[in-house]
């Protein structure tokens, strides 16, 4: 038998009651419609946007309003405890208001009666969130109103059971955001590593003396690496304007943008194994596309030039010009990259060995970097998912409701 078995066999032998939150909050408090004009005052105005894990502190943007404002539009002040709960667009998003603050009106207050923790209140919640999606009225937006969660039922176990799963959970969640954070870091620094050494490898001007190929560099070229511009070492051209209805899941082809995720498939391939530069929109977007593709207008497209350099060797060195492609963009709310600069940009040309040596080893630092990517996601989920087992084991009372 666990602690929290204990302490409910002590504390309420006949089980575990569920009552309606109408029994065990104080009040429930609907926000006015209304949207204040003036925003001047102390007390905060918040929207969803300004959750931050499950806690409401404030408005991110600064929006709060005057008490003469609250008073002349009779706005409803949520007090500091107050259990946030979305009850329209956002169905399943709680926090709990750290100070008083009044919210839009996607939100309901909960205000908790002495009997009912809030910390533990939101966790039930995070629980019942498929029961209160029921619970919805059908229509463009869901909406949960007042009344359904006045009779929404919960488990009220004693406050000393109540504060004893809190612990535990709160304790669950901290070990949880230690160890996101230890990943995040590894992550981090592995992809520093990688951009140092790849920004070390592909210096080949001036002082070789620290670079990791000296040797293989002094030896085959001894009179220095030519550089000539991208244009004259690559294929280099736009790519072709696609609309989405042309798109379909179906087809055989990923289409991309200037990003490195498919924005759609199609049923032809315009390139195959190239660089792509993102030339509007996330302009100065360097990303390699393995096999074949549509490219649309959105970016340029470097491809291999028969006698050319090695494509691969040509995008890690695009690549680890980033930052100076960045500085070549222009305009206002749709940036744009100066294809004259990146037409012009001057490609170091080592022998192709070298090329080789270090696509062999930026590829396997590459690797390394993707696999951590890829296994960061997942071991941060397979974490939540524990948490979430064990969360609904501690909160669903099983066989012990009254």
């Amino acid at each position: 038998m666990s602690w929290i078995d204990e302490l409910i066999a002590e504390l309420c032998p006949e089980g575990v009651e569920s009552l309606p939150l109408s029994a065990v909050c104080e009040d429930f408090i609907v926000p006015m419609r209304d949207r204040p004009k003036i925003f001047d005052g102390d007390i905060p105005w918040c929207r969803i946007e300004d959750i931050d894990g499950h806690v409401l502190t404030g408005s991110k943007i600064g929006l709060g309003v005057s008490p003469s404002v609250v008073e002349e539009m009779n706005l409803k002040v949520m007090p500091s405890g107050t259990v946030v709960a979305s009850c329209s667009a956002s169905l399943g998003t709680y926090a709990i208001a750290e100070v008083p603050l009044i919210t839009n009106q996607t939100f309901i207050g909960l205000v908790c009666g002495p009997r009912l923790v809030n910390r533990f209140l939101l966790f039930v919640l995070t629980t019942m969130t498929p029961k209160i999606l029921r619970e919805a009225s059908t229509g463009t937006i869901p909406y949960v109103s007042r009344r359904k969660f006045e009779q929404l039922e919960v488990p009220v176990p004693p406050v000393p059971v109540q504060r004893e799963i809190v612990r535990i959970l709160d304790t669950f969640r901290e070990l949880e955001a230690e160890l996101e954070a230890e990943l995040e870091a590894e992550l981090e620094a592995r992809t520093t590593q990688y951009e140092e050494t790849r920004n070390r490898l592909l210096d080949l001007d001036g002082d070789l003396d620290s670079h990791p190929l000296s040797a293989m560099i002094r030896e085959l070229c001894p009179e220095g690496v030519a550089r000539r511009p991208l244009s004259e070492v690559t294929s280099l051209c736009a790519g072709d304007r696609i609309v989405k209805s042309m798109m379909s899941p179906e087809s055989t082809f990923p289409v991309f943008g200037g990003g490195s995720e498919p924005t759609g498939r199609f049923t032809a391939s315009n390139f195959e194994n190239a660089l792509t530069v993102s030339r509007a929109g996330s302009a100065g977007s360097v990303n390699w596309i393995e096999g074949p593709f549509w490219a649309t207008d959105v970016c340029f497209v470097a491809s291999q030039l028969q006698g050319g350099p090695d494509l691969k060797f040509v995008y890690y060195f695009v690549k680890s010009q980033q930052v100076e492609l960045k500085r070549h963009i222009y305009g206002g709310s749709m940036p744009k990259l100066e294809k004259r600069f990146l037409w012009n940009l001057p490609v170091p040309i080592p022998p192709l060995s070298i090329q080789q040596e270090i696509v062999r080893i930026l590829d396997s630092f590459d690797a390394l970097v993707t696999d951590i990517s890829i296994g960061l996601p997942a071991e941060i989920a397979a974490r939540r998912k524990q948490y979430e087992y064990y969360r609904d084991k501690l909160l669903s009372f099983e066989g012990l409701a009254a």
